[in-house]
């Protein structure tokens, strides 16, 4: 095949994943303001709807439905399987009445991990009453799954403690908890649910690595940079000038003074303190697929990471929010729970709208997919000040490391995240 035919085969194959990934976009927004939209109506209803199965509200249903036919069309059967129904959903729901005699505590040995790594943690449950309790099932909501113990009947103050492990394939905030003590009938058609405990949460953070050096090599620091701004006061000296009224007497020039009879005072230019601001983009349009997302998610926590271990001044954003940058863990904990953002808009826009707030970065660093316009990466870039060197990584999987430039723009693709270091030495070089 030619090579103007391997560049047309390219371009529909990207053209094919914009489409079916803005095709999962437009689903996904779908979705949230559907579940935004019934929110009130389903709060409303559960009350009944968290008690009540959908098996036995078919149950109810057909009784009804049986009941109604029977008295009409005079069958007696209809009407015995109606009345059989009702009284299978009362029994059932005698087992369902009262609180279960149940104090809970739940311990978790970290309440942060790296994805892969296990959470650790056990249950300790205990019978407060004098009376034996009766055995019980408790469940423990993990995200959106449920671990289930059975408990023994257990004397009055006698406890029963349960191991766990979490394995943890994906980066997330789970929510661990309430434990709930279950009530639920034999044929499990009625169920009531008591917490036990308070909900805790447990933070997965993303895969790091660490960045010899400074988080970004090529950020300078007090003694490094300066800018072509004059000042009256800093520590890079710049030319000596005539006293003007006002100026800080701490800095006349007193030799100069003396050898042209004229007041002297030394003039300075501005050191720029290293500041880097990395901008994650979170638009789904921009990424082939989730591990390309995940993988410009732990570049981010790297370089964040490193700049503020670093002791340099860090500014994070994503395509709609700022990201506190306070403390490397809190950096991360945000980044636990940073996914697609349906309204997200592109790269440019977000920096539009979020970078004014930003003052001073030296350095930034945009964090995109491989799918990511050129066009929209210069349009971000015409954003920053014309003084602030910009960097673009770009995440492919599994893609060898490529440097290039690109106007004004300096390109790095990362096929893993072992070859955020050695990028990030090729641009300090």
């Amino acid at each position: 095949m030619s090579e103007a035919g391997d560049r047309t085969t390219r371009a529909w194959r990207r053209r094919a994943v914009g489409l079916r990934r803005r095709g999962t976009s437009a689903a996904f927004g779908l979705r949230e303001r559907a579940r935004t939209r019934t929110a009130r109506p389903r709060e409303a209803v559960a009350p009944v709807t968290d008690v009540v199965s959908p098996a036995a509200r078919g149950l109810l249903l057909l009784a009804v439905v049986a009941l109604v036919a029977g008295w009409r069309l005079g069958w007696t059967e209809l009407r015995f399987t109606g009345v059989a129904l009702v009284v299978l959903l009362a029994a059932c729901a005698v087992f369902v009445v009262g609180r279960p005699r149940l104090q809970a505590q739940l311990d978790l040995t970290r309440e942060r991990v790296v994805v892969g790594e296990r959470a650790n943690g056990r249950l300790i449950l205990t019978n407060p009453g004098g009376r034996r309790a009766l055995p019980t099932m408790v469940e423990l909501p993990v995200g959106r799954g449920v671990a289930a113990f059975d408990v023994p009947s257990l004397p009055g103050g006698g406890t029963h403690e349960e191991l766990f492990a979490i394995p943890t394939t994906r980066r997330a905030i789970l929510d661990l908890g309430p434990v709930r003590a279950v009530r639920a009938d034999p044929f499990l058609l009625l169920r009531r649910d008591h917490e036990v405990t308070d909900a805790q949460l447990l933070h997965v953070h993303p895969r790091t690595v660490l960045v010899e050096g400074s988080a970004a090599g090529f950020v300078r620091d007090l003694e490094g940079l300066t800018i072509r701004k004059l000042s009256d006061n800093d520590v890079s000296f710049h030319a000596l000038r005539e006293y003007v009224p006002g100026d800080d007497r701490r800095f006349v020039h007193w030799k100069s003074t003396a050898r042209t009879g004229t007041l002297m005072v030394r003039q300075f230019e501005e050191t720029r303190r290293a500041h880097l601001l990395v901008a994650l983009s979170t638009r789904l349009e921009d990424y082939a697929d989730d591990d390309e997302f995940e993988l410009a998610v732990s570049v981010v926590g790297s370089l964040g990471a490193q700049t503020i271990r670093d002791g340099h001044t860090l500014s994070a954003m994503t395509s709609t929010a700022h990201l506190r940058s306070d403390h490397a863990t809190l950096l991360l904990d945000q980044l636990s729970g940073v996914g697609y953002d349906a309204s997200a808009p592109r790269l440019s826009g977000g920096l539009r709208r979020l970078g004014r707030d930003v003052h001073g970065a030296s350095v930034a660093i945009l964090v995109c997919g491989s799918v990511t316009d050129a066009a929209d990466l210069r349009a971000a870039r015409r954003h920053l000040g014309p003084d602030v060197r910009t960097v673009v990584v770009r995440s492919r999987i599994d893609a060898d490391l490529v440097m290039r430039s690109m106007g004004d723009l300096d390109l790095a693709t990362l096929g893993r995240l072992e070859d955020l270091p050695p990028a990030v030495r090729r641009l300090g070089a």
